[in-house]
């Protein structure tokens, strides 16, 4: 303080003489207290920036110091300087990236009270297909308010969820959060924000509460520096979902040293809880499926991050498109034309894949025969040109000699074959994020990845530790899963499940097909939903002539299709409610451009001939049409057609219509009750009943 000029020596003098040191502290801050209680004015009214202010600044920084307990693992000294490096490093480090022109989406969140069933058991994907991408009848609140009570009589939350689908901007949005912080924009009530991500904590076995909060923020964070208490300290714990090992918190070793290290999942599993970090506030996103981990009665706050509406998702492909205005267009009404395409595209990260497959469409069809021309309709035609765009290279500006491309696609078919078993066995094990060593055990040469067909597929983030690689959308990983499987199984003998190659021997296409078909319908979550349909699509004969010569050789796909067919059509016959994976299994269908129980189902329904034909299979493919038929989009009509056991069978995926119409149906007591118990649902949609 006297080196800044704070304080005179003869008042340093008289608070040193003879006292303890918590009451030099209150005297030397009343004096400095006092003092800017006197400052003048300017000409305009305003408090002139003197050296007053200055001293207020610092007399609260030193009161929060004094007074923080020296047991608490945060409460160390802070120097005024290490407060304004906090905010200077954060703006340089997470000002680059983001998109301003997609941005206001995330100034804005919804504010939930907890996760529905369908967010914690089902893929994302599914998820937003169910909903139909529409907004949730939520509250929202402003970024801004974020940590903020919510009235006057409540507390700022310390544990604060946010949620979203893959590919919706959570890291987007913690980049956008920290940047306005850093700029005094937002947040103006919290002194210290430290943000970490998950892919960071893979790289650490153990770690200690103290040296968490030093790799927080490395150029400033030496033990010793961090505060919190009577200023508030915001600890970032960005994507749940890509940590190696889940959050156990019935069987957490309890921990209170913050000097003490243990292993990273209990560390995180102590801060929750409150064992360690009390002071600090601590916000975690992930994908809905993660968040379940955390017990309910933990987070003080949940939000969810939403999708685009109709102006925004406009706007997004403009800024894609800067250049070319009538693509944009184009491509737009191309994805608005097909229901199912449209309501995923409200995921920024899918909609960019999506967008780039159409254009690339859009620029090349007149280049190809009429029989050649493939309208991406699926999602595997969608995903099949981006990768086809991927492998020739299309997005490069320069022209290149054909043998250069023929050697560099040569070379992307080895890359894509290594990324694909990545991608498939790390799909397993639940594995989104990968390092060095992971690559070298795949026969992944680092060198390739520096490749444009890499870039497209696979981003790297380097850390101080080590380097993190992650594909560039969960659906990437996905569909490069399906195209390793799909040409393993044609000359594997034992289950491709079973990395280590021990199984009962399986041989054939369709043996393996069949074992992946098995596969997905036993996992209760959907983790292999949007794979087992990429494999599904990737028998369909637009994609084979989209990929073959690059990915897949010419008519392969002939003697396989209709046994392939028979194979999902089986999973349908069950008498019991129909399912999820029953749906997914009519979405497979689809991918393969098998549709006639759909057409034959949706014919009926507009004709209103649907009684007596709901068969197990056709209650399926009902389930199916009230996600993606134009029929259901204003009013969902089951009128005199369902009987006690269909309607039963139907309730999970009757929660999703907005209208149902289910006159003249001759209900009783009983199917009321079922009724009144999804109306009261937590994920039930339903506006209007008749």
């Amino acid at each position: 303080l006297l080196r800044l000029e704070l304080l005179r020596a003869q008042e340093a003098a008289q608070e040193q003489a003879g006292s303890p040191l918590p009451e030099q502290v209150r005297a030397v801050v009343a004096v400095l207290a006092g003092r800017g209680s006197h400052t003048p004015q300017s000409p305009t009214g305003t408090a002139a920036p003197s050296s007053a202010r200055t001293s207020l600044e610092t007399a609260s920084v030193i009161c929060f110091c004094a007074s923080s307990s020296s047991s608490s693992p945060v409460s160390f000294l802070c120097a005024e300087p290490m407060v304004q490096k906090n905010p200077e490093s954060l703006q340089s480090s997470c000002g680059n990236g983001l998109e301003t022109g997609a941005l206001q989406r995330l100034t804005n969140l919804l504010l939930v009270e907890g996760l529905t069933d369908i967010q914690q058991k089902e893929h994302d994907i599914l998820q937003v297909e169910t909903t139909k991408g529409l907004p949730s009848t939520s509250k929202s609140i402003p970024l801004e308010k974020l940590f903020l009570p919510l009235s006057k009589l409540s507390i700022p939350p310390r544990i604060s969820v946010t949620v979203g689908v893959a590919g919706v901007g959570k890291s987007t949005l913690v980049k956008l959060f920290v940047c306005s912080w850093a700029k005094g924009e937002i947040g103006r009530d919290i002194l210290f924000v430290l943000p970490l991500t998950f892919k960071e904590l893979n790289t650490h076995e153990k770690l200690s509460a103290e040296r968490l909060l030093c790799s927080a923020c490395p150029r400033i964070a030496a033990p010793g520096s961090v505060p919190a208490g009577a200023a508030r300290t915001l600890l970032i714990l960005d994507g749940l979902d890509e940590f190696k090992t889940p959050l156990d918190f019935s069987n957490a070793v309890v921990c209170t040293d913050p000097k003490k290290e243990i292993q990273v999942d209990n560390l995180i599993t102590n801060i929750i809880r409150g064992n360690l970090l009390q002071e600090a506030s601590v916000w975690v996103t992930a994908r809905p499926a993660a968040a379940g981990q955390i017990p309910s009665g933990l987070v003080d706050r949940m939000t969810e991050i939403r999708g685009f509406g109709a102006a925004e998702m406009k706007d997004f492909l403009d800024q894609m498109f800067l250049d070319d205005r009538d693509l944009s267009s184009q491509v737009l009404q191309h994805i608005r034309a097909n229901r199912s395409l449209h309501v995923l595209c409200t995921i920024p990260g899918f909609c960019r894949i999506s967008a780039s497959s159409i254009a690339y469409f859009l620029k090349h069809s007149s280049d190809q025969s009429q029989e050649a021309t493939v309208v991406p309709r699926t999602l595997s035609e969608i995903y099949s040109y981006y990768f086809k765009m991927a492998l020739s290279g299309d997005w490069l500006e320069k022209p290149r000699e054909a043998l250069r491309i023929e050697q560099a696609v040569n070379t992307s078919k080895k890359l894509v074959g290594s990324l694909g078993r990545l991608a498939f066995y790390g799909l397993l094990r639940r594995k989104h994020v990968f390092y060095e060593q992971d690559m070298k055990v795949y026969g992944i040469d680092l060198s390739l990845l520096h490749s444009c067909l890499s870039t497209r597929l696979l981003l790297k983030e380097d850390m101080p530790a080590s380097t993190a690689y992650y594909f560039s959308h969960l659906t990437i990983q996905e569909f490069l899963a399906a195209l390793y499987y799909y040409t393993a199984a044609k000359r594997a003998i034992f289950d491709l499940f079973a990395e280590s190659g021990v199984s009962w021997p399986k041989l054939g296409f369709l043996s393996h097909f069949r074992s992946a078909v098995q596969r997905a319908l036993q996992a209760e979550d959907g983790q292999l939903d949007i794979f087992i349909r990429f494999l599904s699509g990737l028998l369909s004969p637009p994609v084979n002539r989209l990929l073959s010569g690059w990915l897949l050789l010419k008519d392969e796909h002939g003697a396989w299709r209709s046994q392939a067919v028979g194979a999902l059509q089986g999973c349908l016959t069950a008498e019991h409610a129909v399912s999820w994976r029953a749906v997914n299994a009519m979405r497979c269908l689809h991918e393969l451009r098998h549709t006639d129980t759909a057409e034959a189902v949706e014919e009926a329904m507009r004709s209103g001939t649907l009684a007596g034909m709901l068969t197990p299979m056709n209650c399926s493919a009902l389930a199916y049409l009230l996600q993606v038929s134009d029929v259901c989009l204003e009013e969902t009509n089951l009128s005199n057609c369902l009987t006690y056991n269909v309607c039963k069978s139907l309730l999970s995926q009757l929660l999703f219509c907005h209208s149902l119409r289910l006159d003249n149906n001759q209900f009783k007591d009983d199917v009321m009750e079922l009724l009144g118990s999804v109306l009261s649902g937590k994920d039930c949609q339903i506006q209007r009943l008749r």
